[in-house]
């Protein structure tokens, strides 16, 4: 059996993960790779109760997010995760956890990831509303040292990297 693995897409909100990650999961797909994705924001909605953004219950989510990916990757699959995880605590989390790890910083300056932000939440950020989002009322700390630094997120330079990084 292959070696399963976590390849976690960090950035910004808004600066291309998801984008980035579909785009590896297509060239593994066409490879005749089985991979999974745990988006981020999808798994938070899968989740009762639904986690908050304040620091703890951050914490507690990308504890969750990490040890899954790592449960799935230990039975042999190529696991995709989409997910910002500020603070570098979290991602250390999920490389300890997992059998394989692939860091990729989709490094998106802020304004551009402002210009692209289809959910709206730089736009609410100034008025309070998304009080604790990476980059604007809370802290993200970047990779010092990723596998993969894809910048402005998803394109074939980016996606050959990223499967580079993995052995592919």
């Amino acid at each position: 059996m292959t070696p399963g693995a976590v390849v976690w897409f960090t950035g910004l909100p808004s600066s291309g993960k998801s984008s980035l990650a579909a785009a590896v999961r297509t060239a593994l797909a066409r490879q005749g790779i089985v991979s999974a994705t745990l988006d981020g924001d999808e798994f938070r909605a899968a989740l009762v109760p639904s986690p908050a953004y304040d620091e703890a219950d951050r914490s507690s989510f990308y504890a969750t997010l990490a040890n899954v990916a790592a449960l799935l990757a230990h039975q042999g699959l190529i696991v995709l995760v989409p997910a910002t995880a500020n603070r570098r605590a979290y991602r250390e989390h999920a490389r300890r956890a997992a059998p394989r790890f692939v860091e990729v910083h989709v490094s998106t300056p802020l304004d551009e990831c402002a210009r692209r932000d289809a959910k709206g939440l730089y736009g609410r950020g100034p008025s309070g509303q998304v009080e604790h989002l990476p980059g604007v009322g809370a802290a993200y700390e970047p990779p010092l040292v990723p596998e993969v630094v894809a910048p402005n997120g998803s394109d074939e330079a980016a996606v050959l990297c990223v499967l580079g990084a993995m052995g592919y």
